[in-house]
């Protein structure tokens, strides 16, 4: 039967918008054409616009891009590469310049790469991810016109696996943990807790070693020294314990250090000093003292601050710092007891401080290679290598402080008492922030139920971290920079990629309430989580 059917004409397609047949290759071997097509010309610009994988922008094929060190030196001359170049590509591109490429240790080593963006009249960094293009397409303000400048900067040579699992369950404090620390070598963990007691677990086995009955009261704070020989704790009674971990007993008597509870514990840096004797206490009766722990002999008071200080830092240099309700941070010349200068901005009390040298300050002279060193003075001189070697990556040595203004401030306090830059976005107080190993991050910890990521170099925001329904209480990182993971009210710990993730890569359950204490290996290999339900777990990959 003929088909009578009159066929729509251009005039009829042109007034109704109608639907055209497009041919005849659908399906499997054309999957992208369903059949048909829309013959009006502004939803087919509608739909080809949609599809641009390119934003709508035109780039050219190649770029002229100038490396740059941390320090504003440049690399080499100006070169022009294409524009499809990946991450590997620039780093493969950087070994090259540096001459590095024959040396099979130094090619290893990773880089990352920024840009510097200009961003409401304010300079910010951002990092290539993936590729050039992908950057350039991300960042529609920067110029493909004019010489791109990209900093360069190293990583870690080694990678942490992120955990997933939980390995092992630690039952045996009667009272909820509030503190779990590992060894700068990474071979014990210690904790201690409202049951007054301080226990080490072997890291290998996770088995108790040792249950140290000392204290009368909640244990509130705890460091390891960071040759790994010394642990200390203190209790709210003003009480401190110097503990040998090998042997679980006490070293000396008893110190009654402060008249109220103390807060904060922190040890002068080896490369300082070798025999990481001495010790910084803070305390709610407005006094931070220093200690020499081998001869429990009290060397200096600091003696300014109006209300309870809340935290202590010793830093790379020569300054101590310490933090304290009455909204100002002190810097001190701890070989000299003298105060230099005040930190003042906050508007309501100071609870946390972190360094962008914490790290490198805490592990002393061990690695990811978990080396054995034969004398005190070889470990010494390892830790003034790897001190020095740090130092001259990061330039100087950066503070960042939280309070319960809601805000952090980033400061350079050998240089300055006027802060770089306040950091705004969190909505409820700040309790807990930690500088990436390598210097370039920073994680602050907040009761809004939200951590947020910071450039450790100039403080602009890079991202927020939500997932968790209850207040974080702490944040740990990756011995590589790459993994971050946070503890919570909410009875979980989780674990974020940085700084591309923006959403848990993983979620941590098992605790039966509050994860109050958080920390990760120094060599990467575990982490450990203290909760409320009196019991530690161990995360592995």
């Amino acid at each position: 039967m003929a088909d009578t059917s009159t066929p729509a004409t251009a005039d009829d397609q042109k007034r109704t918008g109608g639907i055209a047949w497009a041919g005849s290759l659908v399906g499997s071997k054309n999957p992208d054409n369903l059949g048909y097509r829309y013959s009006t010309p502004s939803k087919r610009y509608r739909r080809s616009h949609n599809d641009d994988q390119d934003g709508g922008r035109e780039l050219p094929q190649n770029i002229q891009i100038q490396f740059r060190n941390r320090k504003g030196e440049e690399l080499a001359e100006t070169i022009d590469i294409p524009t499809e170049s990946s991450l590997d590509d620039l780093t493969t591109l950087v070994h090259s310049l540096l001459k590095e490429a024959s040396d099979e240790t130094n090619n290893k080593v990773p880089y990352s790469f920024y840009a510097k963006v200009a961003k409401n009249g304010v300079e910010d960094d951002v990092e290539v991810v993936t590729s050039l293009k992908d950057m350039l397409l991300n960042e529609t303000t920067i110029s493909t016109e004019s010489v791109l400048n990209l900093v360069y900067q190293p990583l870690a040579v080694f990678r942490v696996r992120p955990v997933s699992r939980c390995t092992d369950t630690l039952p045996g404090h009667t009272e909820a943990v509030l503190h779990v620390q590992y060894a700068p070598d990474g071979k014990m963990l210690a904790s201690g807790g409202g049951d007054t007691t301080v226990r080490f677990w072997d890291v290998n086995t996770a088995t108790p070693k040792h249950t140290c009955k000392a204290h009368k009261n909640h244990v509130l704070c705890t460091s390891w020294s960071p040759d790994a020989a010394r642990f200390v704790s203190a209790d709210k009674n003003g009480v401190l314990v110097v503990w040998d971990p090998k042997k679980g007993t006490p070293i000396g008597k008893n110190l009654r250090a402060h008249r109220q509870w103390i807060t904060s514990l922190s040890w002068e840096p080896m490369h300082r000093h070798a025999a990481c004797e001495r010790l910084a206490t803070a305390s709610k009766d407005t006094t931070c003292k220093i200690w020499n722990v081998r001869t429990q002999s009290l060397l200096v008071t600091l003696s300014g601050h109006t209300d309870s200080v809340e935290a202590v830092k010793w830093g790379g240099e020569e300054l101590l710092y310490t933090a304290s309700r009455d909204r100002t941070i002190k810097v001190w010349n701890a070989d000299r007891g003298i105060l230099v200068r005040t930190l003042t901005g906050h508007g309501h009390r100071i609870n946390t401080l972190a360094l962008s040298s914490d790290y490198v300050l805490r592990t002393g002279p061990f690695d990811y290679k978990c080396l054995k060193f034969n004398s005190q003075e070889e470990a010494h001189e390892a830790a003034i290598k790897k001190y020095e070697e740090f130092s001259q990556k990061q330039g100087q040595e950066r503070l960042v402080s939280g309070s319960d203004d809601f805000t952090l401030f980033l400061w350079h306090p050998k240089e300055s008492k006027h802060p770089i830059k306040r950091l705004t976005g969190h909505q409820q107080a700040v309790n807990h922030i930690a500088f990436s190993p390598d210097g370039r991050y920073f994680a602050s910890a907040s009761f809004d139920k939200k951590v947020k990521v910071w450039n450790g170099f100039s403080g602009d925001f890079l991202a927020t971290l939500t997932g968790h329904v209850g207040a974080v209480y702490q944040v740990a990182w990756s011995g590589d920079s790459r993994f971050l993971v946070t503890a919570s009210k909410d009875s979980t710990a989780k674990l974020w990629e940085v700084p591309s993730g923006k959403r848990a890569k993983g979620t941590l359950p098992g605790h039966a309430d509050e994860v109050y204490a958080l920390d990760w290996s120094p060599n990467g290999g575990s982490v450990a989580t203290g909760s409320k339900d009196r019991t530690i777990k161990i995360w592995k990959h």
